[in-house]
């Protein structure tokens, strides 16, 4: 009977385990699905504690990007003679 299980199916190669740069990225690749489940399923927990934070961190960065821009034009004036 075991000689049947064995011949059932399987005609690929088995899958090398990852080493290096790829073992890395996917790792980095499950914590982010991880952590982008986790502020998806507190987001529909807490509804508008997410819509406040989200319309906060947008009118700060609204507002940091303002100044940064405003600061950056030139205000001397300088005429032709």
């Amino acid at each position: 009977m075991a000689k049947d299980d064995l011949k059932a199916g399987f005609t690929g190669k088995p899958k090398e385990p990852l080493t290096g740069v790829r073992k890395a990225a996917q790792t980095a690749t499950d914590a982010v699905s991880r952590e982008a489940n986790a502020v998806a399923t507190g987001a529909a927990d807490h509804p508008y504690t997410a819509t406040g934070l989200t319309l906060s961190v947008g009118l700060l960065s609204f507002a940091i990007g303002y100044v940064m821009g405003r600061s950056s034009v030139d205000t001397k004036r300088s005429y032709w003679r």
